[in-house]
């Protein structure tokens, strides 16, 4: 399974929207796993662009040292993290949630991960893992889907049910296993568990055989601000299992977080 892109938003044309910027964030998001490095022709065509209006861009970016080139393909530099970095050191609450995330894993000896709400899909902002269980690379800045991931379905949670059921039609909801649920309705009642029990576990839906189960994390007023989330493998960690013996613990750290972030 591929790690989904952040979907381009609907042009906006009019005095607040700066159509040149929207176009070189495109050029960025060109850029992935499947495509690191690519030709001008293949960027302009992932970005919706002339060559001409791809080249303009390209030269500024390599310009302030985001983009590198070998005069044929074009290669992001480390630099790009400096923007997704700007997100992270603005919210403390990743510096506060990172010791507790790591007392939580030391204690369950599962992965531990913190992901924030975009649109259809989920947010990797922090991740203390034990050992590979996924088939997908996971970090900070990774996007999966929500309707079918523990966090997902928590944050949907604290969505008003009119919200919730635009994001659910909204999403590209597919069978990713045999247990995954894509119904509107039924993913609705499961979102709607999730907000009644304060807490949400996914049995194999985004991967045969992963286990996961989350938590929220609220700021101030109790606004949802994040969830939290311990993963496993089901052969090792059955659901109910996972239910009885970390629940508990992650219950704990979601509301130790919340505390931090409220004081």
């Amino acid at each position: 399974m591929a790690i989904s892109a952040a979907p381009a938003p609907d042009p906006k044309p009019g005095d607040s929207y700066v159509q040149s910027f929207a176009r070189g964030l495109e050029v960025i998001r060109s850029f992935s796993a499947q495509a690191p490095r690519q030709t001008l022709t293949e960027v302009a065509g992932r970005a919706g662009l002339t060559r001409a209006g791809a080249r303009r861009i390209l030269l500024t970016l390599q310009t302030l040292g985001y983009v590198e080139s070998d005069g044929r393909l074009f290669s992001l530099t480390p630099r790009i993290l400096d923007l997704g970095f700007a997100y992270l050191s603005s919210m403390p609450i990743w510096n506060l949630a990172e010791p507790v995330m790591e007392a939580l894993v030391d204690e369950v000896k599962e992965s531990c991960s913190a992901a924030a709400l975009d649109g259809t899909d989920i947010v990797y902002v922090l991740r203390v893992p034990t050992r590979k269980i996924m088939s997908i690379g996971l970090g900070v800045g990774s996007r999966l889907p929500a309707y079918c991931t523990s966090m997902g379905r928590v944050l949907l949670a604290g969505l008003p049910d009119e919200e919730v059921a635009t994001r659910l039609r909204a999403s590209r909801r597919e069978s990713l296993t045999r247990h995954t649920v894509t119904d509107v309705d039924a993913l609705a009642a499961k979102v709607r568990q999730a907000r009644s029990q304060g807490w949400c576990l996914v049995n194999q839906e985004l991967e045969e055989g992963l286990v996961s189960i989350a938590a929220p994390i609220s700021g101030r007023g109790g606004r949802m601000v994040a969830a939290l989330n311990i993963s496993g493998q089901a052969n090792r960690t059955s659901p109910k299992v996972m239910q009885e013996t970390m629940l508990p613990p992650l219950l704990k750290a979601a509301r130790t977080i919340s505390g931090l972030i409220g004081a």
